[in-house]
């Protein structure tokens, strides 16, 4: 990972090394360390080799071993020590479902009064685990299901780490052996560059030797464009950029991401061009929900294409931006509708025809709720967004359908 620069970077960087203490007379949460930040607990708090916190890292990542005693290439005295001042704490799964097409969702407990969604996509040779990052999500974009839940919190690196922990103990995954688990998504519930230090630090984990061995590129993170945290993102992480875009000019796009109303698309890519120009070689996925009648006509197509030709003249790199277009997941009280599949391939062969590389994402997992799009889990809302979409289902008659 390449060093921060800068005051922020700095800034982010000494963050990402040292996690929020715990409070007085609590035990440490292993879940929340990354390797620096581990390896400055045994040294200072435990007054241990550094090395040390390797051999853990490996016992719980590796081998899903999560009571000190079991780790037995530790000494007695140091598994007392580790018992007195920390505790390896995996979130609860409250609740798994499969999918008929081999996707699987997890409703994994994060407190008493909330729980979020993670969602494993298996696929030929690769499997790919889409995670989140805040219990509901504080942004409104008007198109997601998460959107509808509101927002509690952010999560927690353990949370954060957690989900991959779950999954892939589940798959029987064993880093650089028998790799079920090749690829994470930070697309699940919330906007990932709202949680800035605990994402990164658990991303951290997820690509280190210790953790999980994913390769950078392996790791995704995506926005809706948070223009300044993506800068920030480029002077401290080195992971793949996924842009939640959706709509090809301002007026609609902050219908739809009202977050465009700050950042509108001109900023965001200008952004993502000092993204890439940061990352040599690398490129951007956009991401492009279709609806039916909404942004999913030939001009949309058109201005969309103009759009990425600019783009990749800004960076002087072809391909730089990659479109990944999404058929849209229904769920009940939405007011959108998914576009016929001829509009869809209608409109990616008009990227295709102006050398705009585009692929079409197959649904997975919506017999269980697990398309993109549709998490939802359990959110003690504080944003009153949640009372207010049930009544409007309850209008439509169709609030029992979304309990």
């Amino acid at each position: 990972m390449p060093a921060a620069t800068g005051p922020a970077g700095a800034a982010a960087a000494e963050s990402k090394n040292n996690p929020e203490p715990a409070p007085a007379g609590a035990r440490t949460n292993i879940f929340d360390f990354d390797r620096v930040s581990l390896e400055d607990f045994f040294e200072n708090v435990l007054g241990e080799k550094r090395y040390r916190a390797h051999q853990v890292m490996k016992w719980i990542h590796h081998r899903y071993v999560t009571d000190f005693d079991d780790m037995t290439d530790l000494g007695k005295a140091l598994r007392a020590k580790l018992h007195q001042h920390a505790e390896v704490r995996a979130p609860m799964v409250i609740h798994e479902k499969p999918s008929v097409d081999g996707t699987h969702k997890w409703l994994i407990g994060m407190d008493p009064m909330n729980a979020i969604e993670a969602v494993f996509i298996p696929d030929k040779g690769r499997g790919t685990l889409c995670v989140s990052s805040q219990v509901g999500c504080a942004l409104n974009c008007q198109f997601c299901s998460t959107a509808t839940q509101g927002f509690n919190r952010n999560l927690t690196t353990a949370e954060i780490i957690g989900q991959v922990w779950v999954a892939a103990r589940h798959l029987g995954n064993i880093p650089h052996q028998q790799r079920k688990l090749t690829n994470v998504v930070m697309m699940g519930m919330g906007e990932p560059l709202m949680n800035f230090d605990n994402v990164v630090r658990a991303m951290s984990i997820m690509r280190d030797d210790l953790g999980y061995g994913l390769a950078n590129k392996r790791v995704t993170l995506s926005t809706a464009g948070m223009v300044p945290m993506i800068d920030k993102l480029g002077e401290v992480s080195d992971v793949s950029l996924a842009v939640s875009l959706h709509a090809p000019n301002d007026e609609l796009r902050t219908e739809l991401v009202p977050l465009n109303k700050k950042y509108p698309i001109e900023e965001l890519m200008a952004a993502c061009e000092r993204y890439v120009k940061r990352k040599p070689r690398s490129s951007i996925t956009f991401e492009y929900t279709l609806m039916k009648g909404v942004n999913d006509q030939p001009r949309h197509a058109r201005e969309l294409a103009r759009l990425m030709r600019q783009f990749d003249n800004a960076t002087q790199m072809k391909d730089a931006g990659k479109v990944n277009l999404i058929p849209f997941n229904p769920f009940p009280g939405t007011r959108f509708e998914r576009s016929a599949e001829s509009d869809i391939r209608a409109f990616q062969k008009l990227l295709l025809d102006a050398q705009v590389l585009t692929m079409v994402r197959r649904t997975r997992g919506d017999d269980i709720d697990a398309a993109c799009g549709q998490l939802k889990g359990q959110v003690m809302d504080r944003t009153r967004r949640q009372a207010e979409f049930r009544k409007t289902l309850a209008a439509q008659g169709a609030d029992d359908a979304a309990a």
